[in-house]
């Protein structure tokens, strides 16, 4: 068990000096041996405060802290060791943490999967660009290759006008060339859409993450749950998905890998379990709480009711939360993302999407969509079933990706 009190000091433990009043003459030298040097006593030595040890910065954490909010319920003992400062030197606020893009360095790996993911786009858009005049022809071709790609009507006309001007103003003759001017208004078009997700600002942050069966929510749920807990951040999970069979049971799993906490309850109300989560959130001091609701389709009116119940009973525990309402679209659904960001966002006021399964028979041109229509932050996008193939959104990246 860690201690909150002082070390003694090794002197401490020996006889008590005496008194001015009662000195203790020294004892004579032996014969033949020289007379000891007089002793200097030292200066007292200042206790040393400890020093909270940082957790390691992996994954997409920038940062560690709590935001410079009030102080939390008193850690546990063996949090103590990296979330409780000294009583002597109290430390300063730090920066809540920030998960955002990898350097440079470190996407290497990422862009390459992502390009694969979305190469089936990629090389239908390409082929527009491999002739050798830019005509009308060219314009029309691309219209028709952005469609197929999902990217939606008022987003196709959009990126071929800023297209048209960008061809004008840079007087471009080369068909290869307007591929990378295409890929520049794409990133522009998608700017808005890249948005970190700060964790830290509140104490717990509370994530509810909604989405329809099958879009990998639990899934996705699972993967933030690792990167957050490699990075030294504590983490509750409500499984408040009560409907789907074995819901439950696989968010246990994600639970059980990740060595975090998770509140259940078989067959419970899924507000009631997101009210107990919470309120365990607060009173053991984890950084991070996050709610796994159940699947719902948009046009499913009183399931929709359902997730607004959970939402204000989530309120009800933490005035402040949810902090994040997060929605996990299936890149594959193409124009039905669009759908039901629309949805969703009317019933919950959405914070954030997660983009998943765009290594699939995804056109990826749904982002462009989402975008120009419905502009909610994607702070995820996932290409693939392992951990690390949930990543940070970067427009350039993805706009490169998809043309590349």
């Amino acid at each position: 068990m860690f201690s909150f009190f002082k070390k003694k000091s090794p002197a401490a433990d020996a006889a008590p000096s005496p008194s001015a009043a009662e000195p203790v003459p020294a004892p004579a030298p032996l014969a033949g041996t020289p007379a000891p040097a007089p002793q200097v006593p030292s200066a007292p030595v200042a206790p040393v405060p400890p020093v909270a040890a940082e957790p390691a910065k992996t994954g997409w954490l920038r940062g560690l802290g709590m935001g410079g909010k009030a102080a939390a319920p008193a850690p546990t003992a063996a949090e103590t060791v990296t979330k409780t400062p000294s009583a002597q030197a109290p430390q300063a606020p730090i920066a809540p943490i920030t998960i955002a893009p990898e350097v440079p360095s470190s996407r290497d790996s990422w862009m390459g999967r992502l390009k694969n993911g979305l190469r089936k786009t990629g090389s239908s858009i390409a082929t527009v660009f491999t002739g050798t005049k830019i005509d009308e022809q060219l314009y029309e071709e691309l219209e028709e290759a952005l469609l197929m790609a999902d990217t939606g009507v008022k987003a196709t006309q959009h990126l071929l006008d800023d297209l048209r001007q960008r061809v004008k103003d840079s007087k471009t003759t080369d068909p290869a060339a307007v591929k990378e001017l295409l890929a520049s208004a794409l990133a522009d078009l998608l700017a808005p859409l890249e948005k970190p997700l700060v964790i830290g600002e509140h104490s717990p942050t509370v994530i509810m993450v909604a989405g329809v069966n099958g879009a990998g929510k639990t899934t996705s749920i699972g993967k933030l749950t690792k990167h957050l807990a490699d990075a030294g951040q504590s983490v509750l999970l409500a499984a408040a998905d009560t409907f789907r069979a074995a819901a439950r049971e696989q968010l246990g799993v994600w639970a059980t890998r990740n060595t975090v906490e998770i509140i259940s309850q078989e067959g419970g109300d899924p507000a009631a379990v997101s009210f107990d989560a919470v309120t365990a959130g607060k009173a053991r001091s984890k950084d991070v709480v996050l709610v796994d609701t159940a699947g719902r389709l948009p046009t499913q009116l009183h399931l929709m009711e359902e997730l607004k119940k959970i939402k204000r009973v989530v309120t009800k525990a933490d005035g402040s939360a949810p902090h994040e309402v997060l929605l996990v679209i299936d890149g594959n659904t193409g124009q039905n993302a669009l759908n039901q960001v629309r949805a969703f966002d009317d019933a919950l006021q959405l914070t954030g999407l997660i983009v998943t399964k765009l290594d699939g028979t995804a056109k990826g041109g749904v982002l462009a969509a989402i975008a120009q229509e419905r502009p909610i932050p994607v702070y995820f996008i996932g290409v693939g079933e392992k951990v690390e193939d949930l990543e940070t959104f970067s427009a350039k990246e993805f706009a490169q990706a998809l043309l590349a």
